[in-house]
């Protein structure tokens, strides 16, 4: 028996099991602009956004200005995080502004219809809430006037930051595992909280406000493939407290290559996440009791490594995508979570929805817009 601890290499740790390796480095942690440091105003100051400021403080990021029609919610998050910043309670008030170039906005999918293009109009740099709309032709329409306005819009599909999903996507891309034959994700979590909430209201509370995570991610894992048909199912747990159903199947299909998700957010016990990436040259697991603790595993022909990582999804997930847009701004390019590309995204999370109510496969981008029967009615 061999009890001689496992060796350490390049700060990584190797995995615990027989062909052990140093793990490929990979630059997978959120990336900070050289110089630029704009003045940033948030628009909207719910709940999800204090896990947005708690990341521009810590990335030391100048937040100057707070919007919400409730001034209340302003004044907590001023409170919290940036004291110094002024209050408005009427967004177009921040928006005419001339020491702002950026703006964070946090309002919902409907609400952002007529505040992104002002935002736009004033020549911001915006940071659009995911999901980012519900009409695909709107949210191109949205896209071309940032082109025309000479700014940049980007969309904050978090999870690519995520730790373990960061170096998942950063390791595809550098053919570490060959080329892909499938994505798996399995998500069981508790999502009940959502009963006592306005989300109790979402009819595709999971599909559409919770699977866009992983529908972006199978649109990044599979840069430069389209994908071909999706077909999805959902349905109520029988103990689930939360009135949308919280259990979900989908599947996408591309040319030589399948991604499937399996939701279950009635999971009171024993959550867990899984991930496995499965490529011709070899395989990316990542495993943990939640989305914020994950473990992931390297199997090549060279052995099995296993990174490790540092941070988690919040905050970094926030830093992440913030910090995109202005290296993008710094760097005149267009930022890698951009509304054009988050359109991908969006056409199979639409084509899922569709797919669901329908109960046939749908080919994304067929559905342009959700009823909004499908996204705010529970049934």
């Amino acid at each position: 028996m061999n009890d001689k601890a496992p060796e350490k290499s390049y700060g990584f740790t190797a995995a615990q099991t027989g062909g052990a390796i140093p793990a490929t480095e990979m630059p997978y942690r959120p990336r900070d602009p050289k110089n630029y440091r704009p003045n940033i105003g948030l628009i909207a100051c719910g709940g999800i956004t204090r896990t947005h400021l708690q990341a521009y403080k810590a990335a030391g990021y100048r937040v100057v200005a707070l919007c919400d029609p409730v001034r209340e919610k302003a004044e907590e998050r001023r409170k919290e995080f940036y004291p110094e910043a002024l209050i408005h309670t009427d967004y177009r008030e921040l928006l005419s502004r001339t020491d702002i170039e950026v703006v964070d906005i946090a309002a919902h999918p409907v609400e952002r219809e007529e505040i992104i293009p002002a935002a736009l109009h004033a020549r911001k740099h915006v940071l659009s809430q995911k999901p980012f709309v519900v009409d695909l032709d709107l949210g191109l329409r949205f896209a071309d006037l940032a082109d025309e306005m000479g700014v940049k819009l980007a969309i904050n599909q978090n999870a690519r930051w995520a730790p373990h999903f960061s170096y998942i996507r950063h390791a595809i891309q550098a053919g570490v595992i060959g080329e892909l034959s499938s994505v798996s994700f399995e998500v069981n979590w508790d999502h009940n909280w959502t009963a006592t909430t306005p989300f109790n209201d979402l009819h595709h509370l999971v599909l559409y406000d919770f699977a866009v995570h992983w529908f972006d991610l199978i649109q990044i894992f599979f840069t430069g493939h389209q994908a071909r048909k999706v077909f999805a199912s959902i349905e109520r747990s029988g103990s689930q407290k939360a009135t949308p159903p919280l259990l979900a199947h989908v599947t996408v299909d591309f040319d030589g290559a399948q991604a499937t998700i399996a939701f279950n957010g009635d999971t009171v016990i024993g959550q867990e996440d899984r991930t496995s990436v499965i490529g011709s040259r070899g395989t990316l697991r990542s495993i943990g009791p939640d989305l914020q603790n994950q473990t992931v595993t390297l199997h090549t022909t060279a052995g099995i490594a296993s990174p490790n990582l540092q941070g988690q999804w919040v905050p970094d997930g926030m830093h992440g995508t913030m910090g995109e847009l202005l290296c993008a701004i710094e760097e005149n390019r267009e930022p890698i979570n951009s509304a054009r590309n988050n359109l991908r995204s969006l056409e199979i999370c639409f084509a899922a929805v569709a797919s669901a109510d329908s109960g046939i496969p749908v080919t994304p981008g067929d559905v342009r817009r959700l009823p909004v029967s499908c996204i705010t009615r529970s049934r």
